[in-house]
């Protein structure tokens, strides 16, 4: 089994909701979705270029999947999760945009927020102690190869190369759209989003995901609100 910290909204959160619709799946409760048709784009279609990002849910990763270190605990992840969530406070994005980035389509910040860059920076140190080293299998998926010096540095130190000066906070939404596609696929997102991408997005709980075997599709295990006065919440 392997464990993520993303960031989710809460499960009836209606940008959780639509976004559970356009890639198929809920992964709250691990429920498949009929497809459904965006601007001009069939069913079918929608349902293949939402795949690959299907099995991983509507999410932006902050400490990608790891197993577990030895000696820790799901129950001791936890525990730790809900600490680190009552000490941090949320943070806002005024606005989040589509754009394509590397041939796919995600839900980014429209500026830059140093803020939920420092939030994202601390949930990889915080919870590095429960991360097991990555086999050399696992280095290999990586594609070390393609990757530059210090991402390179970041994949070997954290387990991920994509932390601190190259995070990206994103909200997977297709898979790679080919450049032909790429201008119908963005105006059917925006148009299947609507309302719901000019209203400011909270950053306002984490969640743990699981992978419970190879290739199975990730589900929410347990999520927490941030802030101290906030109610716990668990799927």
């Amino acid at each position: 089994m392997r464990y993520a910290i993303y960031f989710t909204p809460e499960k009836d959160d209606p940008l959780t909701r639509a976004a559970a619709r356009w890639l198929g799946r809920d992964a709250f409760t691990g429920q498949s979705i009929a497809p459904v048709e965006a601007g001009p784009f069939s069913a079918a279609e929608i349902s293949f270029h939402t795949a690959a990002a299907r099995r991983y849910g509507f999410h932006a990763t902050l400490k990608a999947p790891f197993h577990l270190a030895e000696g820790q605990s799901e129950q001791s992840l936890i525990a730790a999760l809900a600490d680190f969530c009552e000490r941090t406070e949320p943070v806002i994005i005024p606005r989040a945009v589509v754009r394509r980035l590397d041939g796919f389509f995600a839900l980014v910040p429209e500026d830059r927020s140093p803020r939920l860059d420092a939030l994202a920076g601390n949930i990889v140190e915080a919870f590095e102690p429960f991360r097991a080293p990555l086999t050399q299998e696992e280095l290999e998926r990586r594609n070390p190869e393609g990757l530059s010096p210090s991402q390179l540095k970041n994949l070997y130190k954290w387990g991920y190369p994509h932390v601190f000066e190259a995070f990206r906070f994103h909200m997977t939404l297709t898979g790679r759209v080919p450049q032909a596609e790429a201008v119908r696929m963005e105006r059917a997102i925006d148009a299947f989003f609507g309302p719901l991408l000019s209203e400011p997005l909270e950053i306002g709980s984490l969640a743990l995901f699981i992978e419970p075997e190879p290739g199975a599709p990730f589900q929410v295990r347990y999520s927490h609100a941030l802030g101290w006065n906030k109610t716990r919440k668990t799927a």
